[in-house]
């Protein structure tokens, strides 16, 4: 989950995870809890009790919310309602079937399964990951993730290239990894020449 403070002091959370209670306080004394971005309907597990935890506007694509609807009686708005201005961007990966909200904001990329930047683990579970394909040495698009939600390469190309000429791009946050504060932008056009 990431957190992003706005100017206007609320709160917006890009991926929803469970916090116990004294996390719940440090957050609330950021600013005043205000948007929840569902990125995408495989990162809705902890939305619906985030939510109601923190009383906060869910927004998703609208592919999730009709999926979150249906499968959970979750509602959210569409992500379109999400107000843009100079320092929030949102741009809609519509190569992925599930249509995938990443977020530019005051020049960090916020991506839930566009790329990821897991190193190699340890163990049965880092042995595992490595096998199918979701760690690696450097920032990449999973093939397990492509093969579950790719539906358009030439379109998931563009708007990594797309992402990459952003003005003031500095960092990447991954939902999945660490995060990337080194050249971002031969990082997007890296993992863009590997598709």
């Amino acid at each position: 989950m990431t957190i992003v403070r706005r100017r206007d002091e609320t709160l917006l959370f890009y991926n929803a995870i469970p916090l116990p209670e004294e996390t719940l306080r440090a957050v609330r004394a950021l600013g005043s809890p205000a948007r929840l971005v569902v990125p995408n309907q495989f990162h809705a597990l902890d939305a619906a009790a985030f939510t109601l935890k923190l009383n906060v506007t869910p927004y998703a694509p609208q592919v999730a919310v009709t999926a979150l609807e249906k499968r959970f009686g979750f509602s959210c708005r569409p992500i379109d309602e999400l107000a843009q201005d100079g320092a929030l961007l949102r741009f809609c990966v519509e190569g992925f079937r599930t249509k995938e909200c990443v977020l530019l904001v005051d020049g960090t990329l916020l991506v839930a399964d566009l790329l990821t930047n897991a190193p190699h683990g340890s163990g049965l579970t880092g042995l595992l990951m490595r096998l199918v394909g979701f760690t690696g040495p450097t920032p990449k698009l999973p093939k397990p993730v492509r093969k579950r939600v790719e539906v358009d390469t030439e379109a998931v190309r563009a708007l990594l290239n797309t992402l990459a000429a952003q003005p003031g791009l500095t960092r990447i946050i991954p939902s999945h990894g660490e995060v990337i504060e080194v050249d971002a932008p031969t990082v997007l056009r890296q993992v863009a020449q590997t598709l």
